[in-house]
């Protein structure tokens, strides 16, 4: 039964007393407080938002509009400011924390009428008793309401404080039998018992919530001027994002941020447990609550989400469920983030914590363990290590970490440099297998194999001791001997790790792997690059296949990236510099995105860049890219990084002619289980070079004997160099030792054939000479080799001159035959090699570069900001390989980009 029509008989009659229509008082015969049915006063500083009111002004279209929002969020100015503006009648109520009983409240509704310019006539009549109204005053009252000309506005502000639900019937009974003649707006900060489903499926409803009354950051920047505090746009949206556009903690953010000699900086770290903003919230929202529903606040105050289950687990009670819905209902500062979890407004979650401190001292680690332990049952790992940590509970974090198979998380993903900055806190004391574990990931990823294997022996002694399924934990154990046996170039010990992790692949629950693909990708790729290091070509290049071809994902770029790099560098050393060069402008461009610093991967694709620019005489951009690798976190103990380095600053040293310094740059200096053919092949050549350019031939030969047929590359180098020193034999022995496979590329077959074109023009075949020197030529062009035909010496200069090879080599190793007229004619560029494309802004932003524009001129031309062109010319700098402008546009041209 409804409240209207709960009403005794002897109520609905005509003898009913009713008193005078115009009253002073109200049915406990009180006078009327005029303060409530006048308009706020709006402050100086108030901010006039015209989305808002554009917005309000729909109420003329709906019978009810509701304003909805937490204290402090302007519902009360705004709805001030927008009724100060309008014809009459506009009527005024504010509600306050008194009796709100239906006849009291229906008494200050008919007042409010009254003082608006639209008083209900004699017949309606006035509430007598505070408790209850009759049904024919309310129909009167809607009645007369219906009949008039022009509607009345009826804004009743804080109505969140009626409570009574007879209240809410009858409002609603007068709404809709008062039909066009009322427009009701309600301010509120909680949702009003009235069927709202019903008038917003008919479109009768106007509604402006939380969401839409914050301000955005153009609004703070103008609040803040309002208060006179100037600061730059990013600073008031860090000052929103922090807030979330509350008004109420922005005006009292400006306000002491004036008073600070440095706004900017006081906005950007005060405290807001110790600030006016504290005050406000405590009083207006945490004291509001029950004590039950205080101690809830408190304690969920510790974390940054959290559902009713969770929070029963932090106060070891049941009644989460309930007390969070009405929370939220009622605007408190409890935001729904879907699917029954919650979080806190950060500024209320920033008090909370304070306040926590000083009402539940020492209780704060406990609810950090208690949420971890909840966490890892429900399988949240990320938030679980971050409970853990503040917990101080190593052994609960490491052990979560380890139990996931997420150990890999540490060396690759978005969040490995959080997850180890999360872990670096972790002191001696804790000693498990998992915290052993994670010291030795730790120590191995920056390339301490002394304590790194220490703690990786102590975590396998325990694991060894105990009899419970650890399955993971031991698998996480062989990625680590994995990596160990990479750093110290040990196949055996890798091949060890790699039937370890296999046969242990089989006891782990399926889900953890998929879950987890990074952990195979980062096992194989150390797989790979030990083999690589060994020599075993083929066979690192079959596992590292199945890095670089495995779906992608956050999780695997790190291995990914490498898998490219490591692939780059043996189509190097098989003599493949155009295939290299795609694979490693893959591998760079994997790190052309936000985030830490990468691994290896990216330092090993610039030394094959730089190597392949060394062979195209490209020296200053060979250089270029070997600053840039030594600026990435490559480690100087992994055993391919460093002698990829060695080998690329050595070549490049030789083409300056500088052999002494080529010589100390040519030695690795890794100690390492096996030596590496292919490193010390290199190095060879380096010293015998050095050796034939000071006039030591003998010497020179003597330094060669490490190097054989098994490496093609270094074989064709080496005979280049017995030929110069008049050991011809020796040199085409070397040749000859080379098996003519399909893996071997044009860097072999171009060196190759300067040496047999050589020989034959000792022997004064010219026919031969000019044949090889046709091919060479051919050969070098597709792929721009030019330091093969530089390094060749003065014997070729003439056959270079006839007509025949004098075209093969116009425009990409010789300059371009003149055209009529004496001008020279255009080169002839090659293909480009590039497989890394750029984004269609990128390359607009290219093309104004080329154009001399400045960055500044490209932003005003683009509409873009000057930042985000900046962001735009980085990326082209990674992705071609350069450090400035003018490189970037001449390497764009060479590439037939531009």
């Amino acid at each position: 039964m409804s409240a209207v029509s709960d009403i005794p008989a002897r109520a609905q009659g005509s003898a009913v007393p009713v008193a005078p229509s115009l009253s002073h008082s109200d049915p406990l015969g009180n006078p009327f407080l005029r303060t409530r049915f006048a308009l706020p006063a709006r402050p100086h500083s108030y901010l006039r938002r015209q989305r808002l009111v554009d917005h309000l002004d729909q109420a003329f279209d709906t019978p009810l509009t509701l304003l909805n929002g937490p204290a402090g969020a302007g519902k009360t100015l705004l709805a001030a400011e927008w009724a100060s503006h309008l014809s009459p009648p506009v009527g005024w109520l504010s509600f306050d924390g008194g009796d709100h009983r239906p006849g009291l409240f229906w008494a200050y509704v008919l007042q409010a009428l009254r003082a608006c310019g639209a008083p209900p006539s004699e017949a309606v009549g006035t509430p007598v008793n505070a408790s209850r109204v009759s049904r024919r005053l309310l129909s009167t009252l809607a009645s007369e309401l219906n009949d008039r000309d022009r509607p009345v506005l009826l804004v009743l502000d804080e109505y969140d404080r009626v409570t009574d639900p007879k209240v809410a019937e009858q409002l609603e009974f007068v709404l809709h039998h008062a039909n066009r003649g009322l427009h009701l707006v309600l301010v509120t900060r909680t949702e009003p018992l009235l069927p709202l489903h019903r008038y917003r499926a008919v479109g009768e409803l106007t509604e402006i919530r939380s969401a839409e009354l914050a301000f955005t950051p153009e609004e703070a920047a103008a609040l803040l001027e309002l208060h006179g505090v100037s600061v730059p746009l990013q600073a008031a949206r860090n000052l929103v994002d922090r807030t979330r556009g509350w008004a109420a903690g922005l005006s009292l953010s400006a306000l002491a941020a004036r008073e600070s000699s440095d706004p900017e900086l006081y906005l950007k770290e005060f405290e807001a447990d110790r600030s006016t903003v504290a005050d406000f919230l405590l009083a207006e929202v945490l004291k509001r609550q029950t004590r039950e529903t205080q101690d809830l606040l408190l304690r969920v105050s510790v974390l940054d989400r959290f559902c009713p289950d969770l929070a029963n687990a932090l106060t070891h009670r049941i009644d989460a469920e309930p007390l969070l819905a009405g929370l939220h209902r009622e605007n408190a500062f409890v935001e729904r983030l879907g699917h029954s979890w919650y979080q806190l407004h950060p500024l209320f979650r920033e008090i909370l914590r304070a306040h926590l401190r000083v009402r539940l001292p020492g209780l704060e680690p406990e609810l950090h363990r208690r949420a971890a332990r909840w966490l890892r049952r429900h399988g949240h790992l990320p938030e679980t290590l971050a409970h853990s940590a503040a917990a101080d509970d190593w052994d609960l974090a490491a052990g979560a970490l380890v139990d996931d198979l997420a150990i890999g998380r540490l060396f690759t993903g978005p969040n490995s440099h959080d997850l180890a900055q999360l872990f670096s806190h972790m002191g001696p004391e804790a000693r498990s297998p998992a915290t052993d574990l994670v010291r030795a990931a730790h120590d191995l990823s920056h390339h301490d194999l002394d304590h790194g294997l220490a703690s990786l022996r102590h975590a396998e002694e325990q694991l060894t001791d105990d009899d419970r399924d650890l399955a993971a934990a031991r698998l996480s154990c062989a990625l680590l001997e994995a990596l160990a046996a990479r750093l110290t170039g040990s196949p055996p010990q890798v091949e060890k790790a790699a039937e370890t992790a296999a046969a242990l692949r089989q006891e782990v629950p399926a889900h953890l792997l998929d879950k987890h693909p990074e952990l195979t990708a980062l096992l194989l790729t150390h797989v790979g690059s030990t083999l690589l290091w060994a020599g075993r070509f083929e066979d690192a290049r079959a596992v590292l296949n199945t890095v670089a071809d495995a779906p992608g994902g956050p999780s695997t770029e790190a291995p990914r990236e490498e898998a490219m790099g490591h692939l780059a560098l043996l189509d190097y050393l098989n003599g493949w510099p155009g295939r290299a060069e795609r694979r490693a402008l893959a591998a760079v461009s994997e790190t052309d995105r936000p985030g830490p610093p990468r691994t290896a991967g990216s330092g090993i694709g610039r030394l094959v860049l730089a190597a392949v620019a060394v062979d195209r005489d490209e020296l200053d951009r060979a250089q270029a890219l070997l600053d840039q690798s030594a600026d990435l976190p490559s480690g100087t103990r992994d055993p391919v990084m460093a002698a990829g380095h060695a080998f690329a600053a050595a070549r490049l040293l030789m083409a300056r002619g500088k052999m002494r310094a080529a010589v100390e740059a040519a030695d690795p200096a890794v100690p390492a289980a096996v030596t590496s053919p292919w490193a010390t092949s290199q190095e060879a050549l380096v010293t015998s070079a050095a050796h034939l350019a000071g006039g030591r031939p003998d010497r020179a030969a003597e330094a060669l004997r490490a190097v054989s047929g098994d490496q093609p590359v270094c074989a064709v180098e080496a005979a280049t160099i017995q030929l110069a020193a008049r050991r011809t034999g020796a040199a085409l022995d070397l040749l000859d030792s080379i098996h003519a496979e399909e893996r071997t590329g044009p860097a072999v077959s171009v060196r190759a054939a300067l040496v047999r074109a050589r020989a034959a023009d000792v022997a004064g075949d010219t026919a031969t000479v000019r044949k090889l020197l046709t091919q060479a030529l051919l050969d070098a062009r597709r792929e721009r080799l030019r330091r093969p035909f530089l390094d060749a010496g003065a014997w070729i200069r003439p056959h270079m001159a006839t007509a025949p090879l004098l075209g093969l080599a116009a425009g990409w190793l010789t300059p371009a035959p003149a055209l009529p007229g004496g001008r020279p004619g255009p080169p002839s560029p090659p293909p480009p090699l590039v497989v890394v494309e750029l984004s269609a802004r990128e390359h607009d932003v290219l093309e104004r570069v080329a154009r001399m524009m400045s960055t500044e001129e490209i932003a005003a031309d683009l509409c873009l900001s000057v930042n985000t062109v900046k962001t735009h010319l980085k990326s082209v700098y990674r992705k071609l390989a350069v450090n400035r402008r003018g490189e970037a546009v001449r390497r764009a041209r060479d590439l037939r980009m531009l």
